[in-house]
């Protein structure tokens, strides 16, 4: 089997996803991804598209993730993972996109505006 490349995106987290086949181990940016992600939760959407199609320990994937925060970038492989799996088997579409893993989330943060304090948050008004 030759190595699958997929992205994944999520805020300003971007993730590139290597499949190849192996045993399951899960690397992000050379490290064990429980090291890298030391929250149960993180764990578990990482693992997400796996689980759902039953391939939890078919395959090895290395993972490059930068920029945005661990939540974030959690997501991001997310999506890469499940656009990978798409890629190497067609049948498993159906069931990662009942489960919205194959949605690009393009919610943003917005943009921080002149004369205010935040992007709508206006400075405190006094009146006298």
């Amino acid at each position: 089997m030759e190595v699958i490349k997929t992205i994944g995106r999520r805020k300003t987290a971007v993730a590139r996803a290597y499949l190849s086949s192996g045993k399951g181990e899960i690397k992000v940016n050379n490290r064990d991804f429980k090291e890298y992600f030391p929250s149960e939760v993180l764990q578990i959407i990482v693992k997400q598209p796996l689980v759902t199609t039953e391939q939890n320990d078919n395959f090895n994937i290395s993972i490059n993730v930068f920029g945005g925060g661990l939540s974030g970038q959690a997501e991001a492989i997310r999506l890469s993972i499940a656009r990978a799996l798409v890629e190497l088997d067609q049948e498993s579409r159906p069931a990662l996109k009942a489960e919205g893993f194959l949605t690009r989330d393009s919610r943003m943060v917005e943009r921080k505006k002149y004369g205010r304090r935040k992007a709508r948050r206006a400075f405190q008004f006094s009146k006298r």
